[in-house]
């Protein structure tokens, strides 16, 4: 959208429902007529229902199922994060276009806003379901001033707020859980995917790419057959669409106050939000650990977490183990 099509979108939506006429509009953008009505144009070519015709009034009669930066930042309250947003009609990877971007020098709090994806990434290399005009897919550049080791504390920062935007809107707040690392469940459902890629410099951090993907308003039988028994979105589980504008904002507030907050103190600082929504504690699980390019399988039971963010096992043999990355399986049913 260029500049002049967001001005005057900005002049009809403080209007509400009155008409505002082109001269008047002219004369308060200091733009002509005919700038105007291709300022018009522009908006109803990409979405926006602007009632009236040359030489009469214009009114804003409604917005589109868009995340324009235009929708999305009069909402926030956001002091860094989304101030510089970057919409796509589509892309492959949200992450991607963040990581040329932050490579390019890209400003901390950078965020990327994708429709859809034709390639969308989660952990350990698999693939996120990204159809266009229903969910969320974003990601974000991070500049925060870490050492390597403590820099995947952050995607269980990034975790906590997606769960508490999740519960915000789910009608069932007591449903929503983190499986741990990084996963928010909806009544035990994947809902949504974090993934995070580092930029390093020796053992501090150069950039950080926070990638985040929430199905809202996608049908669950629309999900490809090896995900439908697993995922669900917001929508199909509180049975009413969800206002992805409105989620995204109060998304981006809740993740920079809480990015905020890990800067200032750390995980140490969120452990107890975290675990709020921690729900493995006394379940059996198995972890397939593949650090350092071995794979080895860890059986047991989840304890808890640790100060710096590893989850810790009681395993099998009676020995407790601290567990840093991995994929996790819950043995659904059983306890300790």
């Amino acid at each position: 959208m260029t500049k002049g099509a967001a001005r005057v979108l900005l002049a009809l939506r403080s209007a509400g429902e009155a008409t505002l006429s082109g001269e008047a509009l002219s004369a308060q953008l200091g733009v002509s007529r005919a700038q105007i009505w291709k300022h018009v144009e522009m908006l109803r070519s990409v979405g926006y229902q602007v009632e009236g015709e040359p030489g009469g009034g214009y009114r804003l009669a409604a917005t589109p199922d868009r995340l324009y930066a235009e929708e999305v930042q009069p909402r926030l309250q956001t002091r860094w994060l989304a101030r510089r947003f970057v919409w796509l009609d589509t892309t492959d990877s949200t992450n991607r276009v963040a990581a040329d971007l932050a490579r390019e020098g890209a400003e901390h709090g950078t965020t990327i806003v994708a429709e859809g994806q034709s390639a969308g990434r989660g952990r350990l290399g698999r693939a996120f379901f990204s159809p266009p005009y229903a969910n969320l897919y974003t990601s974000i550049v991070l500049r925060p001033n870490l050492d390597t080791a403590s820099a995947p504390t952050a995607i269980l920062a990034a975790a906590i707020a997606v769960a508490e935007t999740v519960a915000a809107f789910a009608g069932e707040p007591d449903a929503v859980e983190i499986k741990w690392p990084n996963d928010v469940l909806l009544g035990g459902l994947k809902t949504s995917g974090i993934l995070m890629e580092m930029g390093a410099e020796a053992t501090r951090v150069r950039h950080l790419i926070l990638g985040i993907g929430v199905n809202l308003n996608v049908a669950r039988e629309s999900f490809p057959e090896e995900f439908r028994a697993l995922a669900t979105s917001l929508a199909s589980h509180r049975g009413a669409p969800v206002d992805r504008v409105a989620f995204a904002a109060r998304l981006y507030d809740n993740l920079e106050a809480i990015l905020d907050r890990h800067a200032d103190g750390g995980f140490e600082a969120l452990r107890p939000r975290f675990e709020a929504r921690f729900r493995m504690r006394g379940r059996r699980i198995r972890v397939l650990d593949a650090i350092g390019g071995k794979e080895a399988t860890i059986e047991g039971t989840a304890t808890g977490i640790d100060v710096d963010g590893a989850l810790l096992v009681l395993r099998n043999d009676g020995t407790q183990q601290r567990v840093v990355a991995g994929d996790v399986t819950i043995a659904k049913g059983l306890h300790a």
